[in-house]
């Protein structure tokens, strides 16, 4: 009998607290690992939404849409990313967040 992978256990504790954030963050990690897309995309989606959002969750989410060819989406969460990750003050996250919108200037 194999080991349960990465994704189930993080799955088992979100059984048990399905609002935190950090465990829905990390299956959606899982999930793009796993060519899980779609659902990975969702679940960062949800994380973006929160009260307050997550602003990692931004970062992460552009960054797939990059490596998917999604680059105006990439743009659009990245910009609110930026938003939200200064009206939070938390301006190492905007400065990496821009610095990567930046570069995404060269693709069409």
């Amino acid at each position: 009998m194999s080991a349960p992978s990465r994704r189930a256990k993080i799955e088992a504790m979100l059984a048990d607290d399905p609002r935190d954030t950090f465990l829905r963050y990390s299956l959606a990690l899982e999930l793009s690992k796993e060519g899980d897309h779609d659902r990975s995309l969702a679940g960062l989606g949800e994380l973006t939404r929160d009260t307050p959002p997550y602003v990692p969750a931004f970062f992460m989410a552009g960054q797939q849409l990059t490596r998917l060819g999604r680059i105006e989406e990439a743009r659009s969460v990245l910009r609110d990313g930026i938003e939200e990750a200064r009206r939070q003050g938390n301006q190492h996250a905007a400065g990496e967040m821009s610095e990567f919108l930046a570069n995404l200037g060269d693709l069409a």
